[in-house]
């Protein structure tokens, strides 16, 4: 699938400040002018999260979730900003209201995610956070990206005191059964898909391939070659 494509690990820049601060001139140019319909189904309040995007963004936002058919809508927008929250419910609603067909067909739409809505853009949501809340009837997702990210990435604190898997540790058995490659992005970071060229912005990012160690990326690194696709068969 092409179309071009903004990637946020998350709505807030490290430290806490307004949201989309940081991000604000990619956010500018990725959909630039256009109208954007949001997509509040990643938490259960869809009026008070469009409310609280609406004024966060400052552009002409529209509320999905208030249209009679919307999956007619999304078949339709020029522009979608798919919003964090759970990533399971995110995809359980969007394919039980046929807004999940509806833009896998709509290649010319500007589609922008962040957290959850990031996951939404993945061939799968394996490589989510999240709790599985419902079963959202299968986890294949958009795949606006052939490649996998994982959102909020954390690096292992080596003062920490809990016995879980890191994040670190989950990608890696993500990777004994999958060939994907996984883009850890780290508060702050985002990736930018414009034709067949991808870009890492904001923050640093680390790459993780099946039988191989892991790479640090900095902002600016071209990642492009993650669309060819031999890179995730």
């Amino acid at each position: 699938m092409s179309g071009d494509v903004l990637l946020l690990s998350n709505s807030r820049p490290p430290g806490g400040s307004e949201p989309f601060t940081h991000a604000r001139t990619v956010l500018d140019d990725h959909l630039d002018g256009r109208t954007v319909w949001f997509v509040p189904y990643a938490q259960a309040d869809h009026d008070a999260y469009f409310r609280w995007a609406h004024d966060a963004l400052g552009i002409d936002l529209r509320p999905l979730h208030r249209e009679p058919d919307p999956a007619a809508t999304a078949a339709g927008a020029e522009a979608v900003f798919v919003g964090g929250g759970n990533t399971f419910r995110l995809l359980h609603d969007v394919r039980r209201l046929g807004v999940l067909d509806a833009l896998r067909t709509n290649d010319a739409c500007r589609y922008t995610g962040s957290s959850a809505g990031t996951n939404l853009a993945q061939p799968t949501i394996m490589t989510t956070n999240d709790m599985p809340i419902v079963d959202p009837g299968g986890l294949d997702a958009l795949g606006r990206v052939p490649f996998q990210v994982n959102p909020h990435y954390l690096d292992p604190d080596p003062t920490s005191t809990h016995q879980g898997e890191t994040r670190e540790e989950r990608i890696r058995e993500f990777h004994e059964l999958n060939r994907v490659p996984v883009v850890g992005l780290r508060e702050g970071a985002w990736l930018h898909r414009t034709g067949d060229t991808v870009t890492l912005g904001g923050n640093t990012a680390r790459l993780f391939r099946r039988d191989e160690e892991p790479v640090e990326l900095a902002p600016g690194t071209d990642v492009s070659w993650l669309l060819a696709p031999t890179i995730s068969s």
